[in-house]
């Protein structure tokens, strides 16, 4: 049996080791910390923009506590990208609040601004103006964020930006992960950088990143005893996690180039396949190429061919399966242009890790011919 090649495995780049080993030297084996504070100042150092960062447990912690200091409660209703994992979308049901789902459009997958507008008139029209809009970075590939935030201004709806996906993205030359009133960032381990688990929140106001390191921390109020005036969460970044994490700051821009050459190379040696179309980045974007994603002409050949992968020990998956499909989900408003169906049928995930050999591209490159072939 050959060796396994993952889809997206996690990629040291050496210095994490002293980080960590200067955690256990110092006994910072906490959720506070130089490093918690360290890998906060990396991110905002690389993001710029004015932004603060509050590094956490999850990026599913951070759209979370995104959505409390955004004043969701229950009842209420949100908008959210349904082309998109589900953790995108959980965590307004933890609020008691209800997703409302805006299909995608075909230039990057991300929400259609035009769906947008329509869902937007229509919950207002039936007395739910939305309380935020979630929208995505699908893939890495940034969503039309002139359009969508026009939008969100126009209707003055606050915007989540989950760029779990888009570190190291870029929009018009400016950062994913900057454009949101709140932003989220994933360093789960498939991510294009790792703190084995981790996300962060990032914000231009200051006092939003202190009240998202309260929340996150238990809310203990400023006091002798342990006293809470607010529900608190147990969702702050340990000390020995960050310090993974400011060792892969070091290889960010190194990871993210690794995956575009992943995705270079599957472009150059695919394209005379009829069968395969790639998705290409408008005019001003940027992608970290987090994964290297296909589309194929029918649901038949998608899974023909990802169990051909399969056959040669590669993992490959289907695009994520939209929201608004999802049992859980099926009760839940949605706003539907058949896209992001269309996506699901004939879209797959190629191997994308940064720390794929040229060995393993050739072979995951020459089991798609041979399926094509045959």
């Amino acid at each position: 049996m050959e060796s396994k090649i993952w889809l997206s495995s996690p990629h040291m780049g050496g210095n994490e080791q002293s980080y960590i080993n200067n955690a256990f030297d110092t006994n910072w084996i906490a959720p506070l910390g130089p490093h918690v504070n360290g890998f906060e100042s990396d991110l905002q150092n690389y993001l710029k923009e004015d932004t603060h960062a509050a590094v956490l447990s999850s990026g599913t912690a951070a759209l979370h506590l995104a959505l409390i200091l955004l004043n969701v409660k229950e009842g209420d209703e949100v908008i959210c990208q349904s082309k998109t994992f589900s953790a995108s979308a959980n965590p307004i049901v933890y609020q008691g609040a209800t997703p409302v789902f805006v299909d995608s459009e075909k230039d990057t997958w991300n929400m259609c601004p035009e769906t947008l507008e329509i869902a937007l008139q229509d919950r207002i029209k039936k007395g739910k103006k939305p309380k935020a809009i979630i929208a995505v970075h699908l893939y890495g590939m940034p969503y039309k964020a002139d359009e969508i935030h026009n939008i969100a201004n126009a209707f003055n709806i606050p915007v989540i930006e989950d760029s779990a996906e888009a570190l190291g993205s870029c929009y018009k030359n400016k950062k994913c992960g900057t454009f949101g009133d709140i932003s989220i960032l994933s360093f789960n381990g498939n991510k294009i950088i790792t703190t084995s688990g981790g996300g962060a929140l990032i914000t231009k106001d200051k006092a939003i990143k202190q009240k998202a390191v309260f929340l996150s921390t238990q809310a203990r109020d400023n006091a002798v005893e342990y006293l809470h005036s607010s529900i608190g969460y147990n969702y702050r970044l340990s000390n020995v996690l960050a310090g993974i994490g400011r060792g892969q700051m070091e290889v960010l821009d190194d990871r993210v180039l690794a995956r575009r050459h992943n995705f270079d190379t599957y472009k150059a040696t695919l394209n005379n396949i009829d069968e395969i179309t790639f998705l290409e980045e408008p005019e001003g974007y940027y992608s970290n190429r987090w994964l290297s994603c296909i589309l194929t002409p029918s649901e038949e050949i998608k899974e023909g061919l990802r169990l051909k992968l399969l056959e040669h020990n590669i993992e490959s998956r289907p695009l994520w399966k939209p929201m608004h499909q999802q049992p859980v989900f099926k009760a839940c408003p949605s706003y539907l242009n058949g896209i992001s169906d269309d996506l699901f049928k004939k879209g797959l995930c190629l191997p994308s890790g940064s720390n794929l050999t040229e060995n393993e591209l050739n072979r995951v490159i020459s089991a798609i011919k041979t399926y094509f072939r045959a």
